[in-house]
């Protein structure tokens, strides 16, 4: 074997570890991703209504009102 072929075998041997290296990585990221995932919380109509009344965009009726008909419950009309 010349020159040639030591410097073919070895740059495809550092190619060869070079894309074991990167698979393993990627399935070890993969595999962190999908499996720490936790379960999308969503917020519920009570959550939102209450940081629409903490951020001041509806006043202590609407909110009142409106968790009374989310609720159920028959109260006084929701003025716009």
């Amino acid at each position: 074997m010349g020159g040639w072929g030591f410097a073919l075998m070895t740059v495809g041997m550092v190619l060869f570890w070079t894309l074991i290296i990167l698979g393993l990585i990627a399935l070890v990221r993969y595999l962190q991703s999908a499996g720490g995932r936790s379960p999308e919380v969503r917020a519920t109509p009570e959550d939102l209504l209450a940081e629409r009344f903490a951020r001041g965009e509806i006043d202590e009726q609407e909110y009142r009102g409106r968790l009374d008909t989310l609720h159920g419950r028959s109260g006084p009309a929701i003025k716009r």
